[in-house]
């Protein structure tokens, strides 16, 4: 009798332990919602990381995550400037409060030992020690300011290997002030691309200042959204004006001129005909390029619906096809032909722009959205690889209907300028793609407005009253100028702009009356004279200036025209979108080291932009003032 009930309690034994391995090996859907830990604010773009993988997602708008995995997995969830957090899955709900970490934005150290003359500052934990020096020394020691330690006390900052050895930037001339008198029309491509803040940030986060070239100030305006008027009857994009003080020179006036294109649901977008093409040469191995890559598309992925398809092409030494067209609905195969790729060999870029284009074409969706998702970090070395050779060939392809998203990968390597000649000649935009959380913003987040074109070719054009007007300055899109008769030009090509995108751009402007010596001055013209300036106050016209823009739909080849006149009566008071703009521009600026930055600071730039954060669902205005504050710590 008790030998049957030891056999009884050990088969029970044997049966919980069976079960307990089959729990914690089940596979279950996990969902919850991601908060800031103090405020209780939903937190958009968290990511969540199945740990030891590379396998992930990011929260919603609202905060919220789903993710498929297995019992007894660990998750961790991590957002910049903020302090990761690792849970065990348990259940199939699991709420996560994130606590913000001001020390670690992607920390120039991890912990600091506070000297003054060889003092060390007490009552400051610190995880790891570093010589540090008095003020004195300090900028011959490479010593920046601590925020975090007492009045007087600084930290040395390792010597790093600069990250910028294989990297190339376009140099490019600062736009200068222009008379109105003389050049009363200012004419520009409204492009969308935000790739100069992330790789921005790219620096700052690592403890160094970015290169003057790698600063694009309209890229960084513009890598934020702002509230401007939906569309409203048949045209795609709306106009939008503000006016208010220049923070940086209080003289003169500050233009704030914005596009919104037409906001489209996820589900009414058309069918797409994606082709993935990755650079999977020896410069793109590594967790910064191909492996982050790969989790990039797989967010990508998640999002596709059966009447989309993607395929995939790959190149190093030569260009080959890795997967057909395949339906949006088959995403596990689509993710197993990211999983088999690696790196190495040479890289024949333009073969693979050609292979792609070519795919594209075979599987073009007619009234769809036919688009080639470059993934690279520029590196070309075989074949058409320089920037003219590049720029020919996709202003052959971009005849094809096919449009063309660039994504730049890799630190140390990165060939900013290849990147700029592809965007800009083949219909498409260009971003940088610094972790995953930045992969989430532009392929998930931003879908339809990096993804879908809903007009193209759209121009700006400028006309300034010099009755009111005496000088201008636009802040920014040096290589978006266009001639003033290429704006009724249907041959020349410009920006597009996506779905629910905005594009905005600053005009500094010196107005009639003001004394200012940065616009300059050339003698009287010996053999011909100077024209009559009449009539300029005589019209009675309260208006500054004029805006015109000119678009054409995706598929069209003539062009509309808008047109808004801006009053006086603008200049009263400005918005939080205003106050923040101009705080970015302000930042460029200084990052630049513009000789038009005026009396701008770095405390000007933090002080502004705390003013203009608004709303900020999504946190970037927020990361945007760390950022800020990390940076004037490097100066």
């Amino acid at each position: 009798m008790k030998t049957r009930h030891l056999k009884t309690g050990f088969l029970l034994l044997i049966l919980t332990i069976l079960y307990s391995c089959n729990l914690t090996g089940q596979t279950i859907t996990v969902t919850g919602t991601v908060t800031d830990a103090d405020t209780g604010d939903e937190m958009i773009a968290v990511t969540v990381i199945r740990k030891g993988t590379s396998d992930g997602t990011s929260t919603d708008i609202d905060g919220k995550y789903k993710i498929v995995v297995k019992k007894g997995e660990k998750l961790v969830f991590s957002y910049l400037g903020y302090k990761s957090t690792e849970i065990t899955v348990e259940k199939s709900v699991h709420n996560v409060k994130l606590k913000p970490d001001n020390q670690t934005l992607d920390e120039v150290v991890v912990g600091r030992d506070y000297r003054r003359n060889d003092k060390v500052a007490e009552d400051i934990s610190y995880s790891q020690t570093e010589i540090a020096y008095s003020k004195k020394e300090m900028e011959a020691n490479k010593c920046i300011a601590a925020p975090a330690a007492p009045q007087g006390y600084y930290y040395y900052v390792p010597q790093q290997q600069p990250i910028v050895d294989n990297e190339e930037y376009g140099s490019f001339v600062e736009n200068r002030f222009k008379l109105a008198t003389e050049e009363p029309l200012s004419t520009l491509s409204a492009d969308v691309d935000v790739a100069s803040y992330s790789n921005m940030r790219r620096f700052i986060n690592q403890g160094q200042m970015p290169p003057k070239d790698a600063i694009r100030t309209e890229e960084l305006i513009n890598y934020f959204s702002y509230d401007y008027p939906k569309p409203k009857g048949q045209d795609p994009v709306s106009i939008f004006t503000e006016v208010g003080e220049c923070p940086w020179n209080s003289q003169n006036k500050l233009v704030r001129i914005g596009l919104k294109a037409r906001e489209i649901g996820g589900d009414n977008l058309p069918a797409s005909n994606f082709v993935f093409l990755i650079d999977v040469s020896g410069s793109m191995n590594g967790p910064t390029r191909l492996d982050l890559v790969k989790s990039s598309l797989k967010l990508l992925i998640n999002n596709l619906r059966s009447q989309d398809r993607v395929s995939i092409v790959v190149y190093a030494g030569a260009a080959g096809v890795v997967l057909p067209a395949t339906s949006g609905s088959d995403k596990q195969k689509i993710r197993e032909s990211l999983d088999i790729l690696s790196a190495g060999g040479s890289t024949a870029g333009g073969a693979g722009i050609q292979l792609a284009y070519k795919l594209a074409k075979q599987n073009f969706i007619k009234n769809g959205n036919n688009r080639i998702i470059l993934c690279t970090d520029g590196d070309f070395n075989v074949g058409v690889s320089s920037n003219e050779g590049l720029d020919k060939l996709i202003e052959t392809e971009r005849q094809s209907g096919v449009f063309l998203t660039i994504l730049g990968y890799g630190m140390g390597n990165y060939k900013d300028s290849k990147m700029q000649t592809l965007a800009q000649k083949g219909n498409g935009n260009h971003a940088y793609i610094d972790n995953l959380q930045e992969a989430n913003k532009v392929l998930v987040s931003e879908f339809g407005g990096t993804m879908y074109a809903v007009a193209k070719d759209v121009k700006l054009q400028v006309e300034f009253n010099p009755g009111k007007v005496q000088a201008y300055r636009l802040i920014g899109y040096e290589s978006r100028l266009l001639n003033k008769e290429d704006f009724n030009d249907d041959t020349k090509d410009a920006g597009e702009m996506g779905a629910g995108h905005t594009v905005t751009a600053l005009y500094e402007i010196v107005p009639v009356g003001v004394k200012s010596n940065i616009v300059g001055s050339v003698d009287d013209l010996k053999y011909q004279k100077q024209p009559e300036q009449k009539g300029f106050q005589l019209t009675g016209s309260r208006e500054l200036l004029t805006v015109k823009m000119r678009y054409k739909q995706p598929d069209g080849n003539t062009s509309k025209k808008l047109e808004v006149p801006v009053t006086e009566s603008l200049l009263k008071s400005t918005s939080d979108d205003f106050k923040f703009s101009a705080a970015v521009a302000m930042f460029g600026q200084l990052l630049r080291d513009s000789q038009f930055k005026g009396d701008a600071t770095y405390d000007k730039v933090i002080a502004l932009a705390e003013k203009g954060v608004g709303e900020d669902k999504e946190g970037y205005r927020r990361e945007f003032i760390r950022l800020a504050k990390t940076t004037k710590g490097l100066n």
